[in-house]
């Protein structure tokens, strides 16, 4: 079955050829690469000589400068004609929130929004974290240790998906893969309702590796969401660019598993550490349709890409 990747970092120009190593050697047809926005320039250009050096295997999903040297509405457009396929949002990622201290439904992100959606540009969207992450006692020793454990200074979980909700209410029309499931995963009524109010909407799964413990909670109930929406659910990994092919098999292979088997099983050893230790639960596998798993592989951000605005130069950045 065919596999896109809709979800990879590229931190470097030096590692592009390890990244197309991995690429190999789990299988992915494509992969999508992710910009940051504490690194805009240096890793836009990074994808953009990556989708340059092997054609038809890389897009890219730009980051955004908030230096001020360009109002956001012109970059959109230059990025566009650079050759990005989409943007990458990471500005209201908790820490990113809180040191940008700009909220998503801002004035300031307003024409952004509106280019975007006149355009029909694809937008990959890190919006909050899990929201354990807000109760020291049950964050992950991994996550803490990067900065990722928040206390009031920091935006709520609450706080961050309202104004993720008020610029979905102004804009339906915008076209959005929320990275991480958008930390939904222990409740999908409430992803339900927000992929039934906006058709634009899709969540991707890579992991945040409580997605899966989540929704090995309720077996029965996980698949059938994901059949139900099966055309809303795209296929991503996180997996990065320094990570050895064994690393990044472990984190193609433990998603692909969960959604193709009825297996039970754990985080293998050798996994990388943002996976946590083996130990921390079991994950109960999907046992997907063919069909469903079909469009989450493939099919449903390939019809994405298929978005980018033609006229691109594909140039190097």
């Amino acid at each position: 079955m065919r596999l896109i990747d809709s979800h990879v970092h590229l931190f470097s120009r030096d590692n592009i050829e390890n990244l197309n190593a991995v690429r190999e050697h789990i299988g992915a047809e494509r992969m999508v690469i992710v910009c940051c926005v504490d690194a805009a320039e240096q890793e836009n250009s990074a994808a953009f000589a990556a989708k340059a050096r092997y054609p038809g295997r890389f897009h890219v999903f730009a980051a955004l400068d908030h230096s001020g040297h360009r109002s956001l509405v012109d970059q959109v457009d230059m990025l566009i004609r650079a050759g990005a396929d989409g943007i990458k949002l990471l500005e209201t990622k908790p820490d990113s929130r809180k040191a940008l201290g700009i909220a998503a439904d801002s004035d300031y992100f307003e024409p952004f929004f509106a280019r975007v959606e006149q355009l029909g540009i694809p937008l990959i969207w890190h919006a909050a974290d899990p929201p354990e992450f807000w109760q020291a006692e049950l964050t992950p020793k991994w996550a803490a240790d990067r900065g990722w454990a928040y206390d009031e200074t920091f935006p709520s979980y609450e706080q961050i998906l309202g104004e993720v909700e008020h610029v979905l209410e102004r804009h339906p029309k915008l076209q959005v893969v929320f990275a991480h499931f958008l930390f939904l995963s222990a409740d999908l009524p409430r992803a339900a309702r927000l992929l039934n109010r906006y058709e634009g909407v899709r969540f991707d799964i890579a992991p945040g590796i409580e997605l899966c413990y989540n929704l090995s909670r309720d077996v029965g109930r996980a698949r059938e969401f994901f059949i139900e929406y099966a055309d809303r659910i795209i296929f991503g990994t996180d997996i990065w660019d320094a990570l050895t092919l064994e690393q990044a098999a472990h984190r193609a292979g433990i998603l692909v598993r969960f959604l193709k088997t009825a297996d039970e099983f754990r985080v293998p050893e050798g996994a990388d550490e943002l996976l946590g230790p083996p130990e921390e639960g079991i994950i109960h596998g999907l046992d997907l349709p063919e069909d469903a798993l079909a469009k989450i592989f493939a099919a449903n951000i390939e019809r994405l890409l298929e978005r980018a605005p033609a006229g691109q130069d594909n140039g190097n950045g």
